[in-house]
């Protein structure tokens, strides 16, 4: 299996591509990869990856030392009195001022907390989690440009048939016009033949909106013109699902599937989440450890200040929480309501799954005897066109029949195109909804393509 490069990874490659801006063929690899570059989602996606990534560490750090060091300085300005007729009157100052700088290092080592073990967990499952997110976010984003790009040819495909029925169409409108003025045509011929002619100018100025407007899209997602892309091939082999089997992929999605795996991970995040607050209330046992330092300058009462000591201390620290309003078994509750939430939601997910599973093998499953169907449905109606029209010179069929044939023939060439499109873009679905769609599925894609 191909890994699936970050953003981060392919910014040198796409900034070739980036600074080439001819009108080369431009694949669905190329496409994709240049989405990296300009998608926002993606960017996004990315950064939430390396900001999950910290989540694992910060879990670490739960159970090592932690060190902490402070410095202070104070000035002290003494006064005091006192009853001069006791003895120790004399030995202590009235009044003096001075400096007192203090230091102090302290250390604290976990020995046993069960609650920050869970909570390590719980942060190792949200780096994880992550990386889940991170994954999905791509495939999206290459089932996004699967689409944009095939939407492109198949608006393509639409305004090319159509602009040769008009072709067509017109011929026809100007071969009953002359028949007409030399008097060997009949005026319903002419209008009928204008009448699909209006029809197809019409029906031009809808598929070139469209195509303008998949244009767009492919340009707002990738930043680049939609110009030189591999138009759909004129002959299309497609095979059946491997395996050809839905059961397989179904049992495949349920433990694969980016969105099955986030929420399971969710579960299992709500799941320390429980195990966090049912520790609450359990003991905790610390090494701990300090080393601190004071120095006087100055002259002040011994009561105030010695002109300097230091202090070293270790030992064990043992803490239970006893009462805290209610508070832990409020959040223990919470907690297991929120457990049962991402049970059900995982239960769902995996249901999403095996549906999308089942519409994107049954769309390839299809296309493939779809698209031979309409290849011979295509032979058949260019057959018959040609025999029409012989029938026409002939004068044992009428420029209607030639009408309606010659619109049979382009509809169902418009019917291949998009069946070609359902299938091909039906393969990257099923990959997606199974959750191993990789970047190796577009160059098998390209392959098919015409360069």
């Amino acid at each position: 299996m191909n890994p699936i490069p970050s953003g981060r990874h392919v910014f040198a490659a796409g900034a070739c591509w980036m600074a080439c801006t001819t009108c080369a063929a431009i694949d669905l690899t190329e496409a994709y990869l240049r989405a990296l570059q300009a998608d926002p989602g993606q960017l996004a996606a990315d950064a939430a990856r390396q900001a999950g990534r910290e989540k694992a560490l910060q879990g670490d750090a739960l159970l090592r030392p932690q060190v902490g060091l402070s410095l202070g300085t104070l000035h002290v300005d003494d006064r005091s009195s006192y009853d001069t007729r006791t003895a120790s009157s004399e030995l202590v100052r009235q009044r003096g001022s001075a400096t007192i700088q203090q230091a102090s290092l302290q250390l604290k080592q976990p020995l046993f907390d069960i609650r920050a073990v869970a909570e390590k967990s719980q942060l190792r499952q949200q780096t994880e989690m992550a990386e889940v997110r991170f994954r999905h976010a791509q495939q999206e984003l290459m089932q996004k440009v699967v689409e944009s790009y095939l939407g492109v040819l198949l608006a393509q495909e639409a305004v090319e048939v159509t602009i040769a029925e008009k072709a067509a169409v017109t011929l026809q409108r100007d071969r009953a016009q002359a028949r007409f003025e030399v008097g060997r045509g009949r005026i319903t011929d002419l209008q009928e033949a204008q009448s699909r002619l209006d029809g197809v100018l019409a029906k031009e100025v809808s598929v070139r909106s469209q195509l303008a407007l998949a244009q767009a899209q492919f340009l707002e997602l990738t930043g680049t013109e939609a110009v030189g892309l591999a138009p759909l091939p004129a002959r299309l082999s497609p095979v059946p699902p491997t395996p050809d089997d839905l059961r397989a992929w179904q049992d495949r999605s349920r433990d694969t599937n980016t969105r099955v795996l986030f929420k399971q991970h969710e579960l299992a995040i709500a799941g320390h989440d429980v195990s966090k607050t049912t520790l609450q209330a359990r003991p905790t046992l610390d090494l701990v450890a300090s080393y601190s330092a004071k120095k006087v300058n100055g002259s002040v009462s011994p009561w105030v200040g010695t002109d300097g000591n230091r202090t070293a201390v270790i030992g064990v620290q043992f803490s239970v929480p006893l009462y805290a309003g209610g508070g832990i078994d409020s959040k223990q509750r919470e907690s297991i309501a929120r457990q049962v939430q991402a049970e059900q939601e995982l239960g769902a997910a995996r249901r999403d799954a095996r549906l999308q599973v089942q519409d994107a093998f049954t769309a390839v499953k299809t296309g493939v005897a779809r698209i031979a169907a309409l290849e011979q449905s295509l032979v058949s109606t260019r057959t018959a066109l040609e025999a029409t029209t012989l029938g026409r010179d002939l004068g044992t069929r009428t420029e209607l029949d030639v009408l309606d044939t010659q619109q049979r023939m382009y509809s169902v060439r418009l019917d291949l195109a998009q069946a070609r499109h359902d299938y091909l873009l039906g393969r990257v679905r099923l990959s997606a909804a199974a959750g191993d769609l990789q970047q190796g599925h577009l160059r098998e894609l390209d392959a098919l393509l015409v360069h």
